[in-house]
């Protein structure tokens, strides 16, 4: 995995002062890097146990897509309020200073279908969970939740304790 976190470039002081934002930019023109986080992904799950992949807007969809077409999986979007045009459904999750909030469409998901979720960062772990959530709401059953990155000082995985985590490229501190 150094191989691909050697691929990712630090951006300091991005959004705002005082972060670090890990830039996967770097990581996906590469062809070869990101043909390998594609494939070391989809060796940490069963193909045979997943019905749906789940994305999570919107770096989630890069790695969510290319999945679900190299299984021959159907694909599902969790985005933003206002960005779907169908019914659906919101949950709504806790930020530092705030809330926030994604939807999903009812008909995404069917009850007892088996759903793999993806995005490609773990920081606190409120958007994942939300997704999680979601999916579950709608019926479906989280086989495990998988993301190229893991920035492990921010305990994201704690929100998760009940679901099969996996993450590539962890992050011990900021």
């Amino acid at each position: 995995m150094d191989t691909l976190k050697s691929k990712i470039r630090d951006v300091p002081d991005f959004p705002k002062a005082g972060i670090i934002f890990k830039d996967i930019t770097t990581l996906l023109k590469d062809g070869d890097a990101y043909f390998r986080s594609i494939e070391e992904l989809a060796a940490r799950f069963n193909a045979d146990d997943i019905d749906k992949v789940l994305g999570v807007e919107s770096r989630g969809f890069i790695f969510a897509a290319a999945l679900a077409y190299k299984w021959k999986k159907g694909l599902v979007l969790v985005r933003k309020p206002g960005k779907l045009p169908g019914e659906k459904l919101l949950q709504k999750y806790e930020l530092e200073y705030g809330t926030d909030a994604v939807e999903i469409h009812l008909d995404a998901i069917q009850k007892g279908e088996r759903v793999l979720v993806v995005d490609d960062l773990l920081a606190t772990g409120g958007t994942i969970s939300a997704a999680v959530k979601l999916t579950e709401r709608l019926g479906g059953k989280v086989i495990g939740i998988g993301f190229l990155i893991e920035l492990t000082f921010l305990n994201g995985r704690n929100l998760l304790n009940d679901y099969r985590v996996e993450s590539l490229i962890q992050y011990d501190v900021e």
